[in-house]
């Protein structure tokens, strides 16, 4: 799981160019940290009015990131695919990140720079960890089976998997997914696999996908497969070999020549691919297409398939099919802002899958403080703390209970059930189910020395590049994406205003002035003498 392994060649998809500039960088120093020391890191950005869907997106992103790969190291991509030289992993990052608000804008829209309670090390120092480094470094398990494909994979979700990550490929096209044997109608409404997008396999081992189906309709849909021997959830996430590559950039050449579209896999080439035309169309009009539509999509994979077959009459390989990650896989979606807490908390836990959390993200085996300085501060033995500094002589003592803290440093600091990354300030009152996030806090915001929060509640700080900090709140029970367009929680500036006032903000810039003003914070803050003012009672005491 921690081993150093992972693909040949590293492309990112981006939602910006100065997010590409970025990532490009930063990847670069990654190499032999997350990434293998070798590997060649190609960041683009998905130029595409209105996005190019995941399918259009996924070829779109191959064909930029090859022609920079020629142009930075005179790399012919496709040539070392064909001749199977090479493993290439793709990673999707695009887009606002709506419901995991307000986390990507106090990145300033970098959505997958979102800080996870680890850290790394860039040139010799220790940095915060990031969800696309740790995708990065998890997936790259399968680079070894996986010479001569492309392997397709979203930026903001972890999985550890229990089914052996090594396999020997059978098929043009595969998909990763959880199997289990096919269940009862019972059991299938029992588990809510209605609501996901399913793969299913027969005795043969050939797979074909359904999405968001009563088992009774899955049946039906699926009996040109013949007897289905297992069936679950998929991830999402895919290889295909070059051949079909090739075949998927030649059909879709037009579309690509003037970026107009927008296809997703699933149900624009998988689903096409493995599906019987009237199931296809059936499954189609429930998201509202219709049957013309669909039908017309359907005959031009079909045509497609049809050349490539011919195309590829010799080749062994079979069409599409299914990589197990086991029935006990640990699926971390950060996607969303309570499943980031969730997820992040789950540290905490005295569980087989937060053991293998806090191994993950490098928390050393028998402890769950790394890289701390403690001082007179109750930790419970719940709480994880990394590259942090809380406490100081004198005064009454704080507590740390069943939270998470990650480069956090205070003098004072109450927490019970929170998660707090990146934060300095001279005191801290963090209330259960809050976060504090990317925020540096002192009296002279005019709030006083202490940043406090209640039960459940979300801030953050979103700094610009001439070094001033915009606070904005959220709480757990705020879905971004619902209300994106409105100013919510007394915040002068909706989830879209953030959004659009990072439109030109540089990442790459941001990251040092960030880092910059919680250093001289805590410089400032950390020489403070503890006079008698300063030695406040506790929130407990206050009430």
């Amino acid at each position: 799981m921690n081993d150093l392994s992972g693909f040949d060649v590293v492309m990112v998809c981006c939602s910006s160019s100065k997010q590409a500039h970025f990532w490009q960088r930063r990847l670069e120093k990654c190499r032999g940290s997350v990434l293998p020391k070798n590997c060649i890191v190609l960041s683009v950005e998905e130029d595409w009015r209105g996005g190019a869907g995941n399918a259009l997106g996924t070829l779109y992103a191959f064909q930029k990131a090859s022609a920079l790969a020629q142009k930075l190291y005179s790399r012919d991509i496709m040539a070392e695919l064909i001749a199977g030289s090479i493993s290439v992993g793709l990673y999707h990052t695009a887009g606002k990140g709506t419901r995991l608000a307000p986390l990507p804008g106090s990145e300033n829209n970098n959505k997958p720079g979102v800080k996870l309670p680890a850290t790394i090390s860039l040139e010799g120092k220790s940095v915060p960890m990031t969800i696309l480094e740790a995708v990065i470094k998890q997936t790259g398990c399968y680079a070894k089976s996986r010479a001569g494909r492309l392997s397709v994979f979203w930026g903001d979700q972890v999985f550890i998997p229990t089914a052996p990550a090594e396999y020997t490929v059978t098929h043009h096209a595969d998909i990763l997914c959880s199997l289990g044997p096919m269940p009862s109608e019972e059991v299938w409404k029992e588990k809510g696999m209605d609501k996901y997008g399913l793969i299913a396999q027969n005795n043969a081992g050939n797979a074909a996908q359904v999405e968001k189906v009563q088992h009774s309709t899955a049946v039906q849909l699926l009996a040109s497969l013949g007897e289905i021997q297992a069936v679950g959830v998929s991830l999402g996430s895919f290889s295909v070999s070059h051949q079909l590559l090739s075949a998927l950039l030649e059909e879709f050449a037009p579309e690509l020549r003037a970026k107009e579209g927008k296809l997703d896999s699933d149900p624009h080439l998988w689903m096409p691919m493995t599906l019987e035309k009237a199931s296809y169309q059936q499954i189609m009009a429930q998201k509202g297409i219709d049957a013309q539509t669909s039908g017309a999509h359907f005959d031009r994979i079909a045509a497609m398939m049809a050349k490539f077959n011919a195309a590829n009459a010799s080749c062994k390989l079979r069409l599409f099919g299914a990589v197990d990650v086991g029935q006990g896989v640990c699926w971390w979606d950060y996607g969303q802002l309570r499943l980031f807490q969730a997820n992040t908390l789950m540290m905490t836990k005295n569980t087989k899958e937060a053991d293998l959390m806090r191994s993950f993200l490098g928390m050393p085996e028998g402890t769950r403080q790394s890289d701390c300085t403690i001082t007179n501060t109750n930790v419970d033995d719940m709480s994880c703390i990394s590259s942090s500094a809380v406490g100081a002589e004198g005064g009454v003592a704080g507590f740390v209970r069943s939270s998470v803290l990650s480069n956090v440093r205070c003098n004072y600091i109450e927490a019970e059930g929170c998660v707090l990354i990146n934060v300095t300030a001279d005191r801290i009152i963090a209330k259960p189910g809050s976060i504090i996030y990317n925020y540096t806090h002192s009296d002279a915001e005019g709030s006083g020395e202490t940043v406090s929060t209640a039960d459940g509640d979300v801030i953050v700080g979103v700094f610009a590049e001439d070094g001033s900090q915009t606070i904005i709140r959220s709480h757990l029970d705020t879905d971004g994406g619902k209300v994106w367009d409105g100013a919510v929680h007394g915040n002068a500036l909706s989830f879209s205003g953030v959004y659009d006032a990072n439109a030109e903000a540089c990442p790459t810039k941001l990251q040092d002035l960030i880092a910059c003003a919680h250093d001289s914070l805590w410089q400032r803050v950390s020489a403070r003498p503890l006079t008698p003012s300063k030695k406040l009672k506790t929130s407990e005491e206050s009430h």
